[in-house]
């Protein structure tokens, strides 16, 4: 995907994300539990995307070397939440269309420009937009184009990002194969021979597989579903 169509995806994601939202609110409450962020409640939920996005709308607009001037935002009362979660989208949207994708700026990985941060925000809201729709037990489809490239940007940038160094010790391989997008990708490539099983789904199940928001029964399993399931569960940023 190139950049426009980053902006695109983003875009659809945050109306996807705030519509979802302002339903659950309504069917479930702001305390309703969040399945895919254990321990966490609506309320947290639609805070913590807002609070994501109002720091990097800050870090394009300002172009920041370094997050140290950042002044972070205060807590929301929940009645206040949906309003204000709009507005930080809309703020990261215009920031990210007025900015050159090649610009410097500073993120948290290698790769030092706006295209990494518009990539890495279309992920973060396509992921947690299907959190809230758990909420609702209403999972739209992740589109096949935006669902392989968010595999490709967690074997690109998060497993390094966990794994600097390359694959842990007792790390297999394990093929995802997106059958919608006819290609296959390859977790923790070359640390063994062969792989301890290949995943077959949709490009979308996929991602969120990687993600640990659905289990491994929603793909197919070509081999050993446990152990592939262990090398998904090594990944984790928290």
């Amino acid at each position: 995907m190139d950049p426009s169509a980053h902006l695109a995806a983003l875009r659809r994601a945050d109306a996807r994300f705030a519509d979802a939202a302002a339903e659950a609110v309504l069917s479930s409450g702001w305390g309703a539990a969040v399945p895919g962020c254990p321990g966490w409640t609506l309320s947290d939920l639609v805070w913590h995307l807002g609070e994501v996005q109002h720091f990097w709308a800050w870090v394009v607009r300002t172009r920041a070397p370094h997050p140290g001037g950042y002044e972070g935002p205060q807590r929301r009362p929940d009645d206040e939440l949906l309003g204000w979660s709009a507005g930080q989208s809309a703020e990261l949207e215009v920031a990210l269309a007025a900015a050159d994708p090649a610009e410097r700026v500073w993120t948290w990985a290698p790769r030092q420009d706006v295209s990494f941060v518009l990539r890495r925000q279309v992920h973060e809201a396509v992921v947690h937009t299907v959190d809230v729709e758990q909420v609702l037990g209403d999972v739209r489809p992740v589109e096949a184009d935006v669902g392989l490239d968010g595999v490709d940007e967690w074997l690109e940038v998060v497993v390094p990002g966990v794994f600097p160094d390359g694959p842990p010790e007792g790390a297999h391989p394990v093929v995802l194969h997106a059958i919608d997008a006819g290609v296959e990708r390859t977790l923790f490539a070359g640390s063994r021979p062969q792989p301890v099983a290949t995943l077959r789904g949709t490009a979308g199940d996929l991602l969120l597989a990687c993600w640990r928001r659905v289990p491994l029964e929603v793909l197919t399993v070509d081999g050993d579903g446990l152990q592939a399931a262990a090398m998904i569960d090594l990944v984790r940023m928290d």
